[in-house]
């Protein structure tokens, strides 16, 4: 029986095919969650089994996979046995150590790309390590799910997307707005807004004097008031 993909069945050992028709699963067999890559990249690799996925919005989601359950239970307990060794206890030190290191050069390098893409004038240099160093944060840690974890578009993009999305649920209403569900129309209220504050950025890249009404410069008042 090879692999097949499904959506979640409506009833308990059911799966949906993409077509829409519902599928008993097989006798013997149990739903192994996600959460364990290890152990489910090898019930994948042992033989005979179905994934089951779900699309919420524009992510697809694991919800697990079906297999025997004798092989589920065998991998399991070969699994165990390894990472109770002390070589397997080394050698994910090893690995964490490695990841954390990447992760830090990541931040680094994204910090930069986003001073690059402000590019504010000396006069606010302040401004613009402090906004760089708010968007960074919030965008690149590890399972964070913004557009800075993706590899599918450049660096230098990445972190304009990240400003640009800061700065929507930052300085503008957008998370209080009353959109229609009209096709489209978030989309056509997420560039105007992305346009607003593109625009407010080219005071900051001229040098400009921006009043303290400015919503970027407050934003970071108000952000510290709350941390004071």
């Amino acid at each position: 029986m090879p692999a097949e993909t499904f959506l979640p069945g409506p009833q308990p050992k059911t799966v949906k095919t993409l077509a829409g028709q519902i599928r008993p699963v097989p006798s013997g067999w149990e739903l192994l969650p996600p959460g364990d890559a290890a152990l489910t990249r090898r019930v994948k690799a042992a033989g005979d089994h179905w994934v089951v996925q779900e699309r919420v919005g524009r992510r697809i989601f694991s919800r697990g996979v079906w297999a025997p359950t004798a092989t589920i239970r065998q991998i399991r307990e070969e699994l165990t046995a390894e990472r109770s060794t002390e070589a397997y206890a080394k050698k994910q030190a090893a690995e964490s150590k490695r990841r954390d290191k990447a992760q830090q050069h990541y931040v680094e390098d994204f910090h930069g790309a986003v001073l690059a893409f402000l590019g504010f004038h000396e006069r606010h240099a302040s401004l613009a390590n402090a906004l760089a160093t708010a968007v960074t944060n919030h965008a690149t840690p590890v399972g964070s799910g913004t557009v800075a974890r993706t590899r599918r578009i450049p660096l230098d993009r990445r972190a304009e997307a990240a400003v640009i999305a800061w700065m929507r649920h930052q300085t503008t209403s957008y998370d209080s707005m009353k959109i229609a569900r009209v096709k489209g129309q978030r989309r056509e209220v997420r560039r105007m807004l992305a346009q607003r504050s593109k625009e407010l950025l080219g005071a900051y890249r001229r040098g400009e004097t921006v009043p303290k009404a400015c919503p970027l410069a407050q934003a970071f008042i108000e952000q510290h008031a709350r941390t004071a």
